[in-house]
C-alpha cells in the first residue's frame, strides 16, 4: 500500500518528504498513520530499485531540501500494479481506497473496468463479519445493537459502493466505445 501511494502521488509530480508525508496523512487519515520510520525506508528502497531519485534544490528558507522524482521504471511499476492489483488490493478496504485513489492514471478505460470488473466480483460474494456454520447472518438476526449497526452500517456502504461500481463501469463503457476519457 505504501509503495503503491509513493509512486502515486509522485506520478502527478515531484514533492519532497514532507509534502509525500502530507499527502499520504490525507490518504490514510487517522486509521493508518506512516511514520518516518516507515516512509523514508520505503523511500530508499524504491530509489535503491531505481524507481525514484533524489534531487537537492535550494530550500526556501536557508538548507537544501530534496525533492524525489519518480523515474521511467517507477511510472511501468506504478501502471502495472494499477493494471494487475494483487488480491489484497481488491479485498481489502484500506488497500482498496489506495488503489482506487490513482486508479486515474490507467489511461485504457478496459484497463479501469477490468479493475473495478474484480472489485464487482469481490462485493457481489454474500459475506457477514459473523456466519452460523457455512450461512453468513444477517443484521436483523441480532438482538444485540452493536453488531446490529455494525452490519446495518456494512451493507449500506457495500450497496453505495456496488451502485457506483455499476454506473462508472457504465461510464467507462461508453468511454471505450466513443474512444473517450473518464479521468
Amino acid at each position: 500500500m505504501l509503495k503503491l501511494a509513493i509512486l502515486g502521488f509522485l506520478y502527478d509530480r515531484p514533492l519532497h518528504g514532507y509534502e509525500l508525508r502530507r499527502h499520504l496523512a490525507g490518504l490514510t487519515g487517522h486509521i493508518r498513520p506512516i511514520s518516518d520510520g516507515t516512509l523514508y525506508p520505503a523511500i530508499k528502497r524504491l530509489e535503491a530499485d531505481g524507481m525514484l531519485v533524489r534531487q537537492t534544490e535550494p530550500g526556501s528558507a536557508a538548507a537544501p531540501r530534496h525533492t524525489l522524482h519518480l523515474t521511467e521504471a517507477g511510472r511501468t511499476a506504478l501502471l502495472d500494479r494499477l493494471r494487475e492489483p494483487e488480491s489484497l488490493d481488491i479485498s481489502d478496504g484500506n488497500r482498496w481506497a489506495t488503489l482506487l485513489s490513482f486508479l486515474r492514471h490507467l489511461d485504457d478505460p478496459a484497463a479501469q473496468a477490468a479493475v473495478l470488473r474484480r472489485r464487482l466480483d469481490f462485493l457481489s460474494e454474500p459475506a457477514s463479519f459473523y456466519y452460523e456454520g457455512d450461512r453468513p447472518r444477517s443484521a436483523e438476526e441480532f438482538a444485540d445493537p452493536f453488531r446490529r449497526g455494525l452490519l446495518l452500517t456494512a451493507r449500506a456502504t457495500t450497496e453505495a459502493e456496488l451502485s457506483w461500481l455499476r454506473a462508472t463501469l457504465a461510464e467507462l463503457a461508453e468511454a471505450e466505445r466513443t474512444g473517450g476519457a473518464t479521468n
